[in-house]
């Protein structure tokens, strides 16, 4: 069997061309005949052992009708599919379907979030996703509604393979996000999420004072087949961090986040008290 892609950008090369291949409605060996390949040679580029020049695979997208946005990504990605590491500039805020990190979100087996400010994503309700996401100073107004239905589409994840563990500070909890009844309801479905085998929350409290995770919010997301990868997002840019010692940095944080954090039941607890 070919290896596939190691890295983030040559996996997301791989899923983006396979997708591309899909929507000629042609079977992969088609294809290839198309632009004069053997079948393999298609299936090496996919699967990350090479064998291709930047003009054949541009002849290819061609061959496939790529559109030429999704073209030039794809030329990109293809370009560094062998880096590890992976800063990715945004431009005035980040885009409303953050492509990268759903796609190893659906490929991930396990997820591990620090989360010091804001419910993790994969667990808001509409409510309070649409009032962090309207409280953005770079999002328009008019991308409001679907950044919701994108993230609320994330969610799909769950049940499906992917394990959760959210580290959780407590400071999160208390913010009226949404105002008081949205939150209220935010904190009723952190108890119905935290029922589920797959999603384990974990509450660090306000009385550990000064604790690892001060350094601010992540997510590390961890394959059968792949390395584990840290996500950082910011205003306007993600860093994905992938080099094994680097990734080992944010391994010890969540061990100390361990130590110091309140156990599954304990958590549980602590937001039945702020629900009375």
């Amino acid at each position: 069997m070919p290896k596939r892609f190691s890295t983030a950008r040559g996996r997301e090369f791989g899923d983006g061309l396979r997708a591309a291949i899909a929507n000629t409605g042609m079977t992969s060996r088609a294809v290839a005949e198309l632009v004069g390949w053997q079948e393999a040679k298609l299936s090496d580029l996919v699967n990350g052992k090479g064998g291709a020049t930047e003009l054949e695979v541009a002849m290819l997208l061609g061959a496939c009708r790529t559109p030429p946005a999704e073209r030039d990504h794809l030329l990109a990605l293809f370009n560094e599919a062998n880096l590890k590491g992976w800063w990715q500039e945004h431009g005035a805020c980040t885009p409303i379907r953050p492509r990268t990190l759903i796609e190893h979100e659906r490929a991930a087996n396990k997820l591990i979030s620090w989360q010091v400010s804001l419910v993790h994503a994969l667990v808001q309700l509409p409510e309070y996703a649409r009032a962090v996401i309207a409280s953005c100073a770079n999002v328009p107004d008019d991308e409001v509604e679907e950044r919701v239905q994108v993230r609320i589409a994330r969610q799909v994840v769950l049940g499906k393979g992917l394990k959760c563990l959210f580290y959780l500070h407590e400071a999160a909890l208390l913010a009226p996000i949404g105002g008081d009844e949205a939150m209220r309801a935010q904190l009723e479905h952190l108890l119905k999420m935290a029922a589920r085998s797959y999603v384990e929350l974990r509450i660090v409290p306000f009385g550990v004072g000064a604790h690892a995770g001060l350094a601010g919010a992540f997510d590390m997301l961890a394959f059968d087949k792949y390395e584990p990868v840290v996500f950082l997002d910011s205003e306007n840019s993600s860093l994905i961090i992938e080099a094994p010692y680097a990734v080992k940095s944010y391994e010890r944080v969540l061990e100390a986040l361990e130590e110091i954090a309140l156990d599954a039941e304990q958590s549980k607890e602590l937001i039945k008290r702020l629900l009375t």
